[in-house]
């Protein structure tokens, strides 16, 4: 007999793939109309305030806001807001035409430092595991891509991520080039979970990887369809468990998160 931690755990997967079958299908509508509209970046807001893990973790393509408004119940009181002011500086708009030539080492050791709003978050990143991706994540820090972007999107029910990476904070947006997947077979992702502390792309179906990425602060059950590139230094897990406690906005367990996350600077180093 089925157990009902097994029977709620079988109903996240299902929502999430069927969340991310309805992303795939609005990011080719989006793809179609671009190649007609070339003055439009390649960003459709497919919905609204949620962070849509691209492809799976949201992208249902149902705004939050239309889902809070056919609630009867009344909006959710929003905890106080942990985290400090953003630094003063702008998002750089930046598009590339393809992914950057490989540069980095693929044995050495590689860290992400995100200095963020909520406190600083240290990741460990697995250039041996995932090279194509460290690879990028260099490249596109390097050049300033992440800096003054929200982490747009916090779950809380079913799976506990929290994502980043949009510089649109709609969820839809990437560096106009995509990465093939890498990683999926790791040791990490046993039993269709992805632990605490994994750092992994966010996508839209396979081999559609951009620029956006989650951080899973809680164990959370996925298939293992998103490449794992890093891990959180394990001191800088209370800083993801601060932003999970102020909740997120629509107090459904999937909206944008309450707290002012915003990566005020990204940087990737070799050690």
């Amino acid at each position: 007999m089925v157990s009902q931690e097994q029977r709620r755990r079988q109903l996240a997967r299902e929502k999430f793939l069927r969340q991310q079958q309805r992303r795939t299908a609005a990011r080719r509508k989006a793809r179609m109309r671009n190649a007609v509209i070339a003055s439009v970046l390649g960003v459709v807001l497919v919905g609204s305030l949620a962070l849509y893990t691209t492809g799976t973790l949201r992208g249902d393509g149902e705004s939050t806001a239309a889902k809070a408004s056919a609630s009867p119940s009344a909006e959710p009181s929003k905890a106080p807001d942990p985290c400090e002011k953003p630094a003063k500086g702008k998002i750089e708009e930046l598009q590339f035409d393809k992914e950057p030539a490989m540069k980095i080492d693929k044995s050495a050791k590689y860290t992400m430092e995100l200095d963020t709003t909520c406190g600083e978050i240290s990741v460990a990143l697995d250039a041996e595991g995932a090279p194509h991706t460290v690879n990028s994540f260099e490249f596109l820090a390097g050049k300033g891509y992440f800096d003054h972007t929200k982490c747009h999107r916090l779950t809380t029910q079913g799976i506990y991520v929290l994502q980043c990476g949009d510089p649109t904070g709609s969820g839809s947006g990437g560096p106009g080039y995509e990465l093939k997947d890498e990683n999926l077979k790791s040791d990490v992702l046993k039993k269709d979970t992805y632990p605490a502390g994994t750092v992994a792309m966010a996508n839209a179906g396979p081999n559609t990887n951009g620029s956006q990425f989650f951080l899973v602060y809680q164990d959370s059950p996925l298939p293992p369809n998103y490449t794992p590139f890093g891990k959180v230094d394990e001191k800088d897990m209370a800083v993801l468990e601060k932003i999970a406690k102020a909740g997120e906005s629509t107090g459904m367990g999937d909206g944008a998160p309450n707290a002012t996350v915003v990566i005020d600077k990204a940087t990737v180093t070799k050690s």
